[in-house]
C-alpha cells in the first residue's frame, strides 16, 4: 500500500486517471454490525513511476454502512506492485491487500503497543531497524513457542532469564 509517508510516489499514483478506470472486482460482507464493500481499479503501473519494477498501480475503496443503510466509513488507498496481471488478477490483489493488514494489526500491532515501539527513543542509524527486527523476532518466538497472549510470554521470559534462553533455543 502506497501511504502519504511516501509524498513523491503518492502524488504520482494518486494523480493517475482512476475516475476513466473501470471497477474491476468488487467484495461484500455482512457482519459485526455493517455491511461493507469493497471495490479494486486496477491500471498499468506508468513507466516513470518512482517504484522500481511497478507493473500494476490499484485503487481501494472501502464502503461501510450500518445494518440499517446508514453511511458509517469510506476510505481509500492506493497501491503498487511487481506482480504483473498474469501473476495478480484484480482479484488476487485485492486478497494481498487485505492479507497485508493482517499482517500490520498482527505483528505491528504488537510492536507498537506490547513492545512500545512508537514510544522508542531509538530514531539514527541502522539501530530503528535492528530494535524493529528484535521485537518482531520475539514476538516471533513465542508464537512459536505456543504463546498467543504475547503480554503473557513477555512475563514468563522476564521472570527468569533461563526462560528466554530457553524460548531462544540456547539452552546446553
Amino acid at each position: 500500500m502506497v501511504k502519504e509517508n511516501q509524498p513523491g510516489l503518492f502524488d504520482a499514483v494518486n494523480a493517475l486517471p482512476w475516475e476513466g478506470a473501470p471497477v474491476a472486482h468488487t467484495d461484500q460482507d455482512r457482519g459485526h454490525g455493517r455491511d461493507e464493500t469493497r471495490t479494486i481499479q486496477v491500471l498499468p503501473a506508468p513507466g516513470d513511476l518512482p517504484f522500481p519494477h511497478a507493473a500494476q498501480v490499484f485503487l481501494i475503496e472501502r464502503h461501510v454502512r450500518s445494518l440499517d443503510g446508514s453511511p458509517r466509513s469510506d476510505v481509500a488507498a492506493l497501491g503498487v506492485t511487481s506482480l504483473t496481471r498474469a501473476k495478480a488478477s484484480p482479484a488476487r490483489l485485492a486478497a494481498l491487500a487485505r492479507t497485508e493488514w493482517t499482517i500490520e494489526n498482527g505483528l505491528h500491532y504488537r510492536r507498537d503497543v506490547t513492545l512500545g515501539e512508537d514510544a522508542s527513543r531509538v530514531r539514527t542509524g541502522n539501530a530503528p531497524r535492528a530494535m524493529a527486527t528484535f521485537r518482531s523476532h520475539a514476538i516471533a518466538s513465542l508464537r512459536i513457542h505456543g504463546w498467543q497472549n504475547i503480554p503473557s510470554g513477555l512475563r514468563w521470559a522476564a521472570r527468569d532469564y533461563a526462560n528466554a534462553i530457553t524460548l531462544l533455543g540456547l539452552a546446553i
